[in-house]
C-alpha cells in the first residue's frame, strides 16, 4: 500500500479526477483480519496511521457513491471531497467490536456529507456550467414577455441576442419552468410525491455502492486464497487444474494422461484431491 499512499498524498480529485480515481483504485482492499487490527490500533490506541491506512482503504468506495448522485449535474470531484470529510468521521467513530465491516458503517456518514453538499449547492444555476449557460441563465427570465412558452420567432432573438443556440435556449427554458425541489422532498407531501423527490431515484438501489465495494471485497479475498491454496499444491496437481478449469484452452484427461504417462483415471483422481484442498484453503 505504501506506493499508493505516496502518490495520493500529493493527489486530489479537484486537481486531476482521472488520475485520482485510478490511484485509489490501485489502493489494496483490506482483508478483514487487516481492518480490524488497524481499528483496534486506532480505536484503543490512537494509531493516526493506522487511522489514516483505513481511510485510504475506503476511497475507492466515497467514489462509487459519488457516481450514483451524477445526476444532480455537480462536480464529481467536490461530491468525493465532501465523501472523503464524511469517511474519516466514519473511522473517527468506527469500534471494531461492534462486529461489521467499515464499509457498511460508514456508507451512511459518507452519504450524509454528499446529501448536505448537494443542499447547498443544488440549484438551477448549477446547471449553467459554461460562461455563455450563464448568461443565458440570468438573462432568460428578463427575455421573456411572459409566463408562456417561447414562440419559434422569441427563441431565435433571444438565441441571436445572447450569443447561444435556439437549442440551448429551448433547454434553458424547460429548466427555468421546472421547480427546484428539495433532496427529500417536502415535509406536508404524501406518499406520491415523496416518491418523486431526488433522494428516491439518483441513489440507484441496485447499484448500491456499499453493496458493490463488499461484492468488489470478497471477490479479492477469494482470488488471493485461490492463488495461495494454488501456491501450495504439488507442480503437477496445480498444473492439472490451471490447464483442467482455469485455463481458456481447457485439455482432456486424456491428453493429460497422455502427457503424464499415467491413465485418465489416475489423472482423474489428482484432480479430485487437489481440488478438494482448494476448496478446504478457500473456505479456511
Amino acid at each position: 500500500m505504501s506506493t499508493a499512499l505516496l502518490a495520493i498524498s500529493n493527489l486530489s480529485p479537484g486537481q486531476n479526477l482521472d488520475a485520482y480515481v485510478q490511484t485509489v483504485s490501485a489502493i489494496p482492499m483490506l482483508s478483514a483480519e487487516e481492518e480490524r487490527d488497524l481499528a483496534d490500533k486506532f480505536y484503543h490506541d490512537n494509531d493516526l496511521e493506522a487511522a489514516r491506512a483505513l481511510v485510504m482503504s475506503q476511497l475507492r468506495f466515497v467514489v462509487h457513491l459519488a457516481r450514483s448522485y451524477s445526476g444532480y449535474g455537480l462536480p464529481q470531484a467536490d461530491l468525493i471531497q465532501e465523501g472523503n470529510v464524511g469517511l474519516m468521521k466514519a473511522v473517527k467513530r468506527f469500534n471494531p467490536e461492534v462486529g461489521v465491516r467499515l464499509v457498511s458503517f460508514a456508507v451512511h456518514w459518507i452519504k450524509a456529507e454528499m446529501h448536505e453538499y448537494i443542499l447547498r449547492n443544488w440549484r438551477i444555476v448549477k446547471i449553467a456550467t459554461t460562461k455563455a449557460q450563464r448568461k443565458l441563465f440570468f438573462n432568460l427570465r428578463s427575455n421573456k414577455k411572459s409566463l408562456s412558452w417561447l414562440t419559434s420567432e422569441e427563441t431565435r432573438v433571444i438565441a441571436e441576442g445572447l450569443g447561444v443556440s435556439e437549442q440551448e435556449v429551448t433547454r434553458m427554458e424547460g429548466r427555468l419552468a421546472a421547480s427546484d425541489m428539495a433532496f427529500d422532498g417536502y415535509a406536508d407531501a404524501d406518499e406520491e410525491e415523496s416518491a418523486v423527490a431526488p433522494a428516491a431515484f439518483l441513489a440507484q438501489e441496485n447499484n448500491d455502492p456499499a453493496e458493490l465495494v463488499a461484492a468488489e471485497d470478497t471477490s479479492a479475498d477469494h482470488s488471493r486464497r485461490l492463488f495461495e491454496a494454488l501456491s501450495g499444491l504439488d507442480e503437477r496437481s496445480r498444473d492439472i487444474v490451471e490447464r483442467r478449469w482455469l485455463s481458456e484452452d481447457k485439455v482432456t484427461l486424456h491428453d493429460l494422461a497422455d502427457e503424464y504417462e499415467v491413465s485418465a483415471e489416475r489423472i482423474r483422481q489428482i484432480e479430485k484431491s487437489a481440488l478438494n484442498k482448494l476448496k478446504l484453503s478457500v473456505a479456511a
